[in-house]
C-alpha cells in the first residue's frame, strides 16, 4: 500500500505544537523533493508562494536542521563505516570533544547512557584504517577505552517523513 507523502496524517500530533498540518505538509513534500522550490510546493500543496516562503522561513529558524551537503563516505575514498563507543574519565572531559572534533574521520559524536560515554561514528578506507583511527581516539585525553562495531550494512537509514 502507498501513501500520498503529502496527504495530512489521519491522527492528530498534539505532542509537538511547534508543527501544524500545513507544516507538516510542506517537511513531508520537502522530504519527497529535497530541492523543492517555493514555486513547486505552493501548486503540489496547493498554498499561496507567500504562505510557503514565510512557513519555511519560521521551520528554518526553529525546526529545520541546518543545510548541508550529504556526500556518501565512499566517494571521499572512505566506504568503511565504523562506531566507537568510549568509556571517559569525567575529570578529564573539559577539551576533549574539540580533541576528537580534530580527527577528520571522525563525522559524529554522540553523548550517551550505558556502559560507554560517548558513540563515535568514524569513516575509514579499511580495517586497518579504523584501527589507526581508533588509536587516534585513545590518545584524545579523558578517552580510557573503547570498543570498535564496524558496519557491514546499511539497513534503515535515517529517516523522520514517518513521523510528519
Amino acid at each position: 500500500m502507498t501513501t500520498d507523502p503529502t496527504a495530512t496524517p489521519a491522527a492528530p500530533r498534539d505532542t509537538d505544537p511547534l508543527l501544524d498540518a500545513t507544516d507538516r505538509r510542506i517537511l513531508r513534500e520537502l522530504d519527497r523533493v529535497p530541492r523543492a522550490t517555493v514555486a513547486h510546493l505552493a501548486e503540489r500543496l496547493n498554498l499561496a508562494r507567500g504562505t510557503v516562503q514565510a512557513r519555511i522561513r519560521r521551520l528554518y529558524d526553529g525546526v529545520l536542521l541546518p543545510e548541508t551537503t550529504k556526500v556518501p563516505a565512499a566517494a571521499v575514498g572512505r566506504p568503511l563505516r565504523a562506531f566507537v563507543t568510549a568509556e571517559i574519565d569525567q575529570a578529564r572531559f573539559e577539551g576533549l570533544i574539540d580533541e576528537i572534533a580534530r580527527i577528520p574521520e571522525v563525522v559524529g559524536c554522540l553523548g550517551i547512557s550505558g556502559e560507554s560515554d560517548l558513540q563515535i561514528e568514524v569513516i575509514a578506507v579499511d580495517a586497518d584504517d579504523v584501527y589507526r583511527i581508533t588509536q587516534a581516539l585513545m590518545e584524545c585525553r579523558g578517552i580510557r577505552r573503547t570498543s570498535t562495531a564496524i558496519v557491514l550494512r546499511e539497513l534503515l537509514g535515517r529517516r523522520m517523513h514517518q513521523l510528519l
